[in-house]
Parts: C-alpha cells; structure tokens; sequence
C-alpha cells in the first residue's frame, strides 16, 4: 500500500537521484518493498533527448494511475538533470559499446 504521503517521499527521491547505481538502488527497493516493477528502455532506432526512453510501471493491482503516471515523470526529470546517467543506461544496454 502507497499513501499519499509515502508517494510524495518517494518522488522526491526518485527527484534526488544523482547516480545510475542509486537509480537502481531505488528500483530494487520499489520492487521488493511496494511490488512496482519499472522498466526503463531505450528506443530501437535513436535516443537524442530522455524522450527516447521508454519508462513504464508493470501493470499490478492497486496502483492507481496518477502513481503511473507521477513515477515515470519524476524519473524523467532525474535523467534531464543528469545526462551520465543517461549514459550510463545506453551503456548498460551496450548501445553506445564499441560494436
């Protein structure tokens, strides 16, 4: 269960995040903590702003739409401030790996 309240504390993290491995900190603990699974893709073709990124909450029972909404929006911004992590995404997924 996320109340309102938790959900606030949580944008607001998801808004300080400053490193990919705190990105992904904070992934693992919305999942084994509240059940939210996040997604974060890159576009097949080119990524040349973060609206090339998919950013998508599995679906689960409970979770209202404007948390699927708030959470995406709020991971948006943190990459905007912080193209590295950008990077370091593209590079996890090999994107930007000498082929």
């Amino acid at each position: 269960m996320l109340t309102l309240e938790e959900e606030k504390k949580l944008i607001a993290r998801i808004d300080n995040i400053s490193s990919y491995a705190d990105l992904r900190h904070i992934e693992e603990r919305m999942q084994s903590q509240l059940g939210i699974v996040l997604q974060i893709t890159p576009s097949i073709r080119e990524v040349r702003t973060v609206r090339g990124f998919s950013i998508q909450l599995i679906e689960r029972p409970g979770l209202c739409r404007k948390t699927r909404q708030s959470i995406p929006a709020a991971i948006r911004r943190c990459l905007e401030k912080n193209p590295d992590i950008v990077y370091a995404i593209l590079n996890a997924r090999d994107l930007l790996g000498a082929g």
